[in-house]
């Protein structure tokens, strides 16, 4: 057996595919255990609406009896959103297990690129990545996210990292594991509900022809990831120093409870959500959004590029007949 026998790729996608069209990949964390009912469910569906919006085929991935689901159809799109926290949280080291128990996961940004991959996906839309958790010296707390990012050829949308992050030991990590971080039309690495965070990110492009142009080059050369940064927009993004203090409340909370390891992210963005009194659920679902529409964006140029260099062999093949 192959890896390609354990996925469940929908009639669409898998049509998609199959003529070179452009398809994004969704994660299912997000659903799982990011936000609560009803609002998960309405944010998957819009968020895929607006893959389709702009010009792409949306991929909602999850493990589900016994499958690697690429393409999750809308009856299981809302068996995940009711699942909620019931569910599992699939990361790497997770896949085989939950795969023979049959049980319903989530898969997080490390999972998602990896299924993606076997699809022949090559963009995938998220909220933020995971990355190094403050205090990492001592807990060693890293997201399996950053070196999926290092070796799996899929370029990540995402609203930069998470703030409850430690971000300056992230970009440091993303940067030992040679992924290059493109901020879209930004200079400022984001910090997912904030713009900015002070940081700097490799390169800045200005549009997804030049994302796609740069993301089809790392792949032809055989390396690994790309990390497209694409800050939240203007009308949403919470005020730094605000969510800072938030983020710190939330930590102390869980060092109270005890709460690490794949429970603590969850357990933050819960937080946070209280302590913001929702605000940080609307944040997280518009960045959500541009993210989705971006990654549509690039999917379609890269397809574009794509079929003009399958072109010009074809041309040089037919002048040297």
């Amino acid at each position: 057996m192959s890896v390609k026998d354990h996925l469940s790729i929908s009639p669409e996608v898998r049509k998609a595919l199959a003529g070179g069209r452009p398809v994004v990949a969704l994660e299912s964390t997000i659903i799982t255990h990011g936000m609560p009912y009803p609002q998960n469910l309405e944010m998957a569906q819009r968020v895929e609406a607006t893959v389709r919006r702009n010009g792409a085929v949306p991929a909602t991935i999850a493990i589900m009896d016994g499958e690697l689901k690429v393409g999750v159809k809308a009856k299981d799109l809302e068996r995940l959103a009711r699942g909620g926290g019931k569910a599992a949280k699939a990361s790497r080291r997770d896949v085989a297990a939950l795969l023979v128990s049959g049980a319903m996961a989530g898969t997080t940004v490390a999972t998602t690129m990896m299924a993606a991959a076997w699809a022949g996906i090559r963009v995938f839309a998220t909220g933020g990545i995971g990355g190094v958790h403050r205090g990492a010296e001592t807990t060693f707390d890293i997201s399996a996210d950053l070196e999926e990012l290092s070796r799996t050829q899929v370029a990540v949308v995402c609203a930069g990292a998470k703030s409850i992050l430690d971000i300056p030991k992230t970009l440091e990590t993303l940067e030992t594991n040679g992924v290059p971080v493109l901020g879209y039309r930004t200079e400022d690495f984001p910090a997912f509900w904030a713009r900015q965070s002070g940081q700097k990110v490799d390169h800045r492009i200005e549009s997804a022809k030049e994302a796609a142009r740069v993301i089809a080059l790392q792949f032809e050369l055989g390396m690994g990831g790309v990390l497209v940064a694409n800050p939240i927009p203007e009308s949403h993004a919470v005020d730094p120093r605000a969510m800072e203090a938030w983020i710190e409340e939330a930590i102390k909370g869980a060092d109270a409870e005890g709460v690490s390891r794949k429970a603590l992210t969850p357990f933050l963005l819960k937080r946070i959500v209280e302590l913001t009194r929702g605000e940080s659920l609307l944040a997280n679902i518009a960045l959500v959004e541009n993210n989705a529409a971006v990654a549509a964006e690039i999917a379609v140029a890269m397809s574009k590029l794509a079929s003009s260099k399958l072109g010009s062999r074809k041309a040089k093949l037919k002048a040297k007949a």
